[in-house]
């Protein structure tokens, strides 16, 4: 049956009309992005078919051109509206903290970081440069990894410090393996980078492990 045949109060976009987004399932939400279906399936059917495959909403969105072009319902003007809604987020949430101070939104770094790292296939460290509010000024890649590891320079990392004029660092990295768990190695790089920065008076103000949706905090875990 189409969606137009449904009864009007249960189509997906009427239903976000009258009640917000927020009681909608994932795959309505997505019927409501994909506008139409199929020859012989609607919206709702097609999105349900696509979060079945994918198996999440994430894992939805980080599917590359290719992949997502092998699925009945996802053409190429599909993905660069589902890309551009991505990036949109992302630069939202920078924005956000450009204006507020970071450490007053946790969650928007949280979320920040976890569309920015979530789903590469490699390890990469990120630095979050704030100012003396702390307002982000500039976010940076400072190093990229293999699949189970990076190396990192304290050096380089006081340099774009200071650079940035930044009184203060929000560190993060991800880990392409799944699992969010800080290691040994990480804990020692966080007091390495911490002493150096403390050096030019540079606060680290946390160091988030990134790995699918989990984030974990060094400071919410006492490791600062």
């Amino acid at each position: 049956m189409r969606i137009c045949d449904w009864p009007k109060a249960e189509r997906p976009r009427e239903r976000l009309l009258n009640c917000g987004p927020g009681p909608l399932s994932d795959a309505e939400l997505l019927a409501v992005f994909l506008g139409t279906g199929t020859r012989d399936r609607s919206a709702i059917d097609v999105a349900r078919e696509l979060l079945s495959r994918f198996g999440s909403v994430s894992a939805l969105l980080a599917a590359d051109r290719s992949t997502l072009a092998a699925s009945k319902g996802i053409g190429p003007a599909r993905f660069c509206q589902l890309s551009a809604i991505l990036e949109l987020t992302r630069r939202g949430l920078r924005e956000e903290m450009g204006r507020r101070d970071a450490l007053g939104s946790p969650g928007a770094v949280r979320d920040y970081l976890r569309l920015k790292l979530r789903d590469l296939p490699h390890e990469v460290f990120v630095g979050l440069y704030l100012d003396a509010q702390n307002r982000v000024v500039a976010d940076e890649v400072l190093f990229r990894g293999t699949l189970t590891q990076t190396s990192v320079y304290p050096r380089e990392v006081v340099k774009q410090a200071l650079a940035h004029n930044a009184a203060g660092v929000i560190l993060a990295h991800n880990h392409p393996s799944g699992v969010a768990e800080p290691s040994h190695a990480d804990e020692a790089l966080t007091r390495a980078l911490r002493q150096a920065l403390a050096l030019v008076d540079v606060k680290v103000l946390d160091h988030f492990v990134i790995a699918g949706n989990a984030a974990v905090s060094f400071a919410e875990r006492g490791l600062l």
